[in-house]
C-alpha cells in the first residue's frame, strides 16, 4: 500500500482511539518487521498533538509451535515494560495477547492496540462507531447469560456455563484505559466455567482452523466432558489438530477457551485466500460466524496459561443465550446487532 495512504488509515484510527495532544503513544515492534506500520504510527501520533516515540525489541531467537502465545518479548526486560506502562496507549506491532507483559500494561492504565494484519486488510475493515454499537449490543446481551448453547446441521449441541469469567468486545480500537483490542476486529466472547462446558462439537467443511490459518476439509468429531476436550476423530483434519496439541506435551491445551460470535458483514469468510499472510482476524470476525477456542483462558482471568491455542470459526451454526436464539444458522436475530441493510 502507498505509504501516504497507509499514514492516512493510522491517523484515522487513532483519531478513533482518542489520541490527543497531551499524550504519549509508543510504538513496539520487533526486529525487521513492519518499519512501515511503525513509521505511520509516529507519524499519526506526531499529527494529532502527541508525544510518541518507538521501542523495538531484538528479533525472536525461537518459538514453539507455529504460534508462540503469551511470549512477548519482554520477559527478561523489566525497564522496557516500566517504559509502556509509563505511555497513554501502545501501538503492539508484535502481539503481545496472552503475555504477563501485556496484562501488567493494561493494569497501569495503559491501552493497547494490536496491529498485525496485512495493511489492504486494515483499510477495507478500518473500525466504525457503528460497528462497536453492535458489537456493544452484542456484549451486553451476552454479558448477562448464564448459559449458552451451539448447535449445527453437522451434529454440534454443546452447552457453556457462563457468568463465571467477563465478557470481551473487540471493535478495532481502544479509547479507554487499560482497553486491548486488535485492529480489525468485531466480535465478542466470553468463557464457559473451567468445567462447565459439555457436549459435542463437528467441525465442517469450510470451518477455519487458527493459527494453522486453513479450511477445515473433513469432519472433525470433538467429544467435551467438563471443559476438556476427551477425544477427536476424523480424517486428516482431526490428526493434524491432535498432533498440533500433543507436541506441547501440555494436557491444558485440551481445555476449552472462549467462546462467542462475528459481527462483521464487510470480513469475508474467504479471506484466507486473500491475506494469508496475516492472523486471520477477517476470518474471527466474519458476519455470524460462531467462534469458540481451544487452550489458554488466562485473558479472562481463568488459570489456564498453555501456549497451545486454536480459535475455530464456524459457519452455519445456531447459539442460544438462555433458550433466547441468537445467531440462526449464520444469521442474527437481534436487529440492533445487524448492519441497517440487514434489519
Amino acid at each position: 500500500m502507498d505509504q501516504n495512504l497507509f499514514n492516512s488509515i493510522c491517523l484515522e484510527q487513532l483519531r478513533l482511539s482518542g489520541v490527543h495532544e497531551g499524550e504519549t503513544v509508543a510504538v513496539l515492534s520487533r526486529g525487521g518487521e513492519r518499519p512501515e506500520y511503525a513509521d505511520a504510527f509516529l507519524w499519526a501520533a506526531q499529527q494529532l498533538g502527541a508525544a510518541t516515540y518507538h521501542m523495538r525489541l531484538p528479533s525472536p531467537s525461537s518459538a514453539k509451535g507455529a504460534w508462540a502465545v503469551g511470549e512477548s518479548g519482554l520477559a527478561d526486560n523489566p525497564l522496557a515494560v516500566e517504559a509502556l506502562k509509563a505511555a497513554d496507549m501502545v501501538v503492539d506491532l508484535t502481539f503481545l495477547l496472552f503475555s504477563k507483559e501485556q496484562f501488567a500494561i493494561q493494569d497501569a492504565g495503559t491501552r493497547i492496540l494490536t496491529c498485525v494484519e496485512p495493511a489492504p486488510l486494515l483499510a477495507r475493515l478500518m473500525p466504525t462507531r457503528e460497528i462497536r454499537e453492535r458489537v456493544e449490543v452484542a456484549y451486553e446481551l451476552l454479558a448477562k447469560a448464564k448459559v449458552m448453547r451451539i448447535t449445527s446441521p453437522g451434529g454440534t449441541d454443546v452447552t457453556y456455563k457462563l457468568g463465571v469469567y467477563p465478557t470481551m468486545s473487540e471493535y478495532g480500537y481502544t479509547d479507554t484505559p487499560g482497553r486491548w483490542d486488535h485492529w480489525p476486529a468485531a466480535f465478542v466472547f466470553t468463557g464457559g466455567a473451567d468445567d462447565g462446558v459439555d457436549g459435542q462439537i463437528v467441525l465442517s467443511p469450510g470451518d477455519v482452523l487458527l493459527p494453522f490459518n486453513t479450511y477445515v476439509q473433513t469432519p472433525v468429531t470433538l467429544t467435551i466432558e467438563a471443559g476438556f476436550i476427551r477425544d477427536i476423530r476424523g480424517g486428516l483434519d482431526a490428526d493434524l489438530l491432535k498432533s498440533y496439541i500433543e507436541s506441547f506435551d501440555d494436557p491444558r491445551g485440551y481445555g476449552m477457551s472462549h467462546v462467542g460470535w462475528g459481527l462483521d458483514e464487510r470480513a469475508h469468510w474467504h479471506g484466507l485466500t486473500q491475506f494469508p499472510g496475516g492472523m486471520g482476524m477477517e476470518l474471527r470476525s466474519f458476519y455470524g460466524n460462531v467462534m469458540f477456542s481451544i487452550g489458554p483462558n488466562n485473558e479472562l482471568g481463568g488459570p489456564n496459561d498453555t501456549p497451545c491455542h486454536f480459535d475455530i470459526p464456524m459457519r452455519g451454526n445456531s447459539l442460544y443465550l438462555d433458550d433466547e436464539l441468537i445467531v440462526d444458522r449464520g444469521e442474527l436475530t437481534v436487529p440492533e446487532m445487524r448492519p441497517v441493510n440487514r434489519r
